[in-house]
């Protein structure tokens, strides 16, 4: 179980969006930019923003925060502990369980994060049994890089994927953000790849991008 904040842009919704946050943010971090992702043209969306356990982070000196992962403090590309990558997949996994179980198909559910929670929208939205329509990923990395060949489900090799990185990010280098791309690129996933003059962040122009590119997913799930 995870604590959530919902926002229901009118009552019984069609649609979802599961934003995840990033590292030591929580689900109210996106509710600004709810506000601007209003969707009104494809009817009544749930946005769903649950935050992450509070942990210890290893980076951190250990000092616990809201994290979906645990960040070693080595160099190198794998700074991230597997064990609370996976736990963390299951319960995003669960969110998406939660929003079928409540009448919302998933092909009317996008999954969305930034940073850490890009990390864990690409690992799980690569990897569910529920066809989604689309995934949502910000100024973050393809975690596991190299088991999602063998772990990717094939309900989801036809899912578009946006993915938009700051090209002055000194949190997480656009080169990650890259990398990715270009592997999701190469195991056939169809990637829209932005990238925007700001760091590790999110500009206007950028929430104007997904607004129109999630509203074009949802709109082709109605």
């Amino acid at each position: 179980m995870l604590d959530t904040q919902e926002i229901e842009t009118g009552p019984h919704p069609t649609a979802s969006l599961i934003i995840l946050h990033g590292l030591g943010a929580d689900g109210s971090d996106f509710v600004p930019v709810c506000g601007e992702l209003t969707l009104d043209e494809v009817g009544p969306v749930r946005f769903v923003l649950p935050s992450a356990p509070v942990r210890p982070v290893s980076l951190n000196n250990g000092h616990p925060m809201r994290a979906w992962y645990d960040i070693l403090p080595v160099s190198g590309p794998r700074r991230e502990d597997e064990a609370s990558l996976r736990q963390a997949h299951e319960q995003v996994e669960w969110l998406i369980e939660r929003e079928v179980a409540r009448g919302i198909p998933s092909q009317r559910i996008v999954l969305m994060g930034f940073s850490q929670g890009c990390a864990m929208a690409l690992m799980t939205g690569l990897r569910t049994r529920h066809k989604l329509a689309g995934l949502v990923a910000l100024s973050g990395y393809l975690p596991l890089l190299e088991t999602t060949a063998a772990e990717r489900h094939a309900a989801n090799q036809d899912t578009p994927i946006f993915m938009g990185h700051g090209s002055f990010d000194d949190v997480v280098a656009a080169s990650r953000g890259e990398a990715a791309r270009d592997h999701l690129r190469g195991l056939g996933y169809a990637v829209d790849w932005r990238n925007y003059p700001m760091d590790h962040s999110l500009c206007m122009a950028e929430v104007d991008d997904i607004h129109g590119w999630v509203a074009r997913r949802l709109g082709l799930g109605a």
